[in-house]
């Protein structure tokens, strides 16, 4: 029969465990949402996940995404996606490293969620 330090040390076990899973959930489907962009804006620095891109209104033309720490920064060495021009929910999935700026395209405004 298990002593009871074995039924506690299994007890912290699986709570562990399932803090790790709860955790790593939240970080694929996103935690924070930044939204009515409408204007080339550094969302977040530091490694970062692009979880999904709501297009709120389109635009003429598209826009893009780069792990960038800055807008300044944010050049086509650096892009990870782009915008399409239609109103929609995009699914994205994409880390990055440096940061996340988005660049709507012309009188676009989009939202994004992101971890």
């Amino acid at each position: 029969m298990a002593s009871l330090d074995d039924v506690v040390t299994t007890s912290k076990n699986i709570v562990t465990a399932l803090n790790t899973s709860s955790q790593t959930n939240l970080a694929i489907n996103g935690t924070k949402t930044y939204v009515a962009i409408s204007a080339n804006t550094l969302v977040n620095q530091g490694a970062s996940r692009i979880v999904r891109v709501s297009v709120i209104v389109t635009g003429s033309t598209t826009g893009s995404l780069y792990d960038a720490s800055s807008v300044a920064g944010a050049v086509s060495g650096n892009i990870v996606a782009t915008i399409p021009e239609a109103v929609g929910i995009y699914e994205m999935n994409i880390p990055t490293i440096n940061g996340i700026v988005v660049k709507p395209g012309t009188s676009m405004v989009v939202a994004v969620v992101y971890s």
